[in-house]
């Protein structure tokens, strides 16, 4: 199974069966949209820089919302969460994403807004990436980030939805570098990857790793 990182919160995730492509946003938040085609488009929420599906070709199942679902041998399933800390009284919902493919369970978050409750994350199984804001304003920062990932205890996580010298059509994130101070990863480990590639659960060891990919845009 290959996780690429295509920018913001978009990612491609396939194996040799099936593909599926997360989030793809709209190029005015000034990052370019490759050509992507995949089996499956997610969206985890209704804002122009998650929901650009006219970017994806080929699709045969759009899932927009919670529920579950199944393709191709790839189970997904979608929660509702806040995007924010008042109930979603400020920016309403969005959908967190379970995929469970090729025996790996990858959780997206979306544009969560708010620490997951108890409740909400007894109802997760075992993590092994996580795709996690991180940025701020629209989203958790840093420290709740941290915090969520203290619970969930995934082998990966996959920082997203942060500032960048690209990013130009949406204003006051904070960039990757804090929430990587936040987490006390060291500067000789934060390298920009391609793909995260996962053969079988024989390359996680449990402890958790932070995976800075690079964008693909």
């Amino acid at each position: 199974m290959e996780i690429t990182y295509i920018g913001h919160s978009c990612f491609k995730i396939k194996d040799k069966t099936i593909s599926l492509v997360i989030d793809p946003y709209n190029p005015k938040i000034g990052y370019k949209l490759p050509k992507l085609s995949s089996d499956v488009v997610l969206v985890t929420h209704d804002h122009f820089d998650h929901n650009y599906i006219e970017g994806v070709s080929d699709y045969r199942l759009l899932v927009d919302g919670p529920g579950e679902y199944e393709v191709g041998g790839c189970f997904i399933y979608g929660k509702s969460v806040d995007h924010d800390e008042k109930n979603g009284e400020e920016r309403g919902k969005v959908t967190m994403y379970l995929i469970t493919l090729d025996d790996f369970n990858i959780l997206h978050l979306g544009d969560l807004g708010r620490e997951l409750t108890q409740e909400e994350m007894q109802k997760i199984p075992n993590v092994d990436v996580l795709m996690i804001p991180v940025g701020n304003k629209y989203t958790i920062d840093e420290k709740a980030a941290v915090k969520v990932i203290s619970s969930l205890e995934p082998s990966f996580v996959i920082p997203m939805h942060y500032k960048t010298s690209d990013l130009t059509g949406i204003e006051g994130l904070s960039g990757v570098d804090e929430f990587l101070d936040e987490m006390g990863v060291e500067e000789d480990v934060k390298k920009d990857l391609d793909k995260l590639v996962l053969n079988s659960k024989i390359d996680l060891d449990g402890e958790t790793k932070v995976v800075v990919l690079k964008p693909a845009h």
